[in-house]
């Protein structure tokens, strides 16, 4: 399975460094063509945005975003971003000034100190390289609120059918004990690849695509954490682990995964590339609708062109019905656009999504596809 995309931090001798300048001005021509981004439909600017909006902690680049724009996920064109900015944003600090550069229609990044120049008013900016001795982004505004995703970041919750058979499995207690504690020992079978510290699920829902009616895919309840403490030798087939925490009792037949590195939670919003068009598989926690800030799945992943930060619309097909002045006709309401999901963290057919700005609630079976 592959591994869920984060983004790549720069470290250097274990000292980050700030980049001087925080998403650059672009040049001339990107200039052009983040104009012609901005004034297209999908980049309006709100006619009552605010000349500046000052960063401050708890802000997310989202709700800055939606101050300015019909579109929160228009943020990276605005700036004129390209695909390699996107795929490694530079990042934004509380105190720092968003200002909306009303003649070239386009944002700016700055410091509270500055001075106004001209072109629309917007302050010349002085930039002063910084060091930073944590690492880069852990004080950086989130996209989205990082608190909503944090379990789904870290936790299996969703299992691949592809990966679900060749995970390792517990096969048996100490003591020929029925379920296991933290501190206890469980004997593992199956390949570790190298592994040495591993999570523990239960697989649980099937998850099937509401186009091809196939299960691609489990809902995982997080069972634990597990360490490997004697792997298997030529005296045994089976490895030695340790359980380091449980937050419930683990039994034969449950499955590990690999503990994953620990995620940077800031990603640019921005359309996929292609033309997808997806549909809502689930709505975690086993309910058949969800609304803001809940999570869905779709049904496409990284192998669809999905990826992190990827922002798709939310489309409901409108219902057949009897004309009611006409009881011998039919007649199909519109489609009906209703709101966005963010992508935050994607498999290879499946992706998990925070339902953002609905007019409606999410069901399943509804459409996520590329906004228009």
């Amino acid at each position: 399975m592959k591994k869920f995309s984060t983004i790549t931090a720069i470290l250097v001798a274990g000292i980050s460094f700030a980049p001087a300048v925080l998403f650059a001005a672009p040049a001339d021509a990107s200039l052009a063509q983040a104009q012609a981004v901005a004034n297209s439909s999908k980049c309006t600017f709100l006619p009552d945005a605010p000349d500046k909006h000052e960063v401050v902690r708890g802000d997310t680049l989202w709700g800055i975003s939606a101050q300015f724009l019909q579109n929160p996920w228009c943020w990276p064109q605005v700036w004129g971003m390209n695909k390699e900015d996107i795929r490694n944003p530079h990042w934004i600090y509380p105190g720092q000034i968003v200002y909306f550069d009303r003649v070239n229609q386009r944002l700016r990044l700055g410091n509270v100190s500055g001075t106004n120049g001209a072109g629309g008013g917007v302050p010349s900016v002085k930039w002063t390289p910084r060091s930073r001795v944590e690492g880069l982004g852990v004080d950086a505004i989130p996209s989205i609120p990082s608190s909503v995703i944090e379990p789904f970041l870290s936790q299996p919750l969703i299992v691949e059918r592809t990966t679900l058979d060749r995970t390792p499995r517990i096969v048996s207690a100490s003591e020929s004990r029925v379920n296991l504690g933290q501190g206890e020992k469980a004997y593992v079978r199956g390949d570790l690849d190298g592994g040495t510290s591993f999570q523990v699920f239960r697989p649980g829902v099937e998850l099937k695509d509401p186009d091809t009616k196939a299960v691609i895919g489990y809902e995982a309840a997080f069972v634990g954490t597990l360490k490997l403490d004697r792997e298997a030798g030529d005296e045994g087939d089976v490895h030695t682990f340790i359980v380091v925490n449980s937050k419930e009792e683990m039994s034969a037949g449950d499955r590990l995964l690999p503990l994953p590195p620990t995620p940077i939670l800031s990603y640019v919003p921005h359309p996929p590339s292609d033309d997808i068009k997806a549909r809502i598989v689930s709505v975690y926690g086993g309910v058949s609708v969800a609304g803001q800030n809940q999570i869905v799945t779709i049904n496409r992943g990284s192998e669809s062109g999905v990826d992190v930060g990827t922002v798709m619309a939310l489309e409901r097909h409108g219902a057949t019905i009897r004309d009611r002045t006409d009881e011998n006709r039919e007649v199909k309401l519109p489609d009906e656009l209703y709101g966005n999901v963010f992508i935050f963290r994607v498999f290879d057919n499946i992706s998990y999504g925070l339902v953002m700005q609905v007019r409606d609630f999410v069901k399943v079976g509804d459409v996520a596809r590329s906004p228009q």
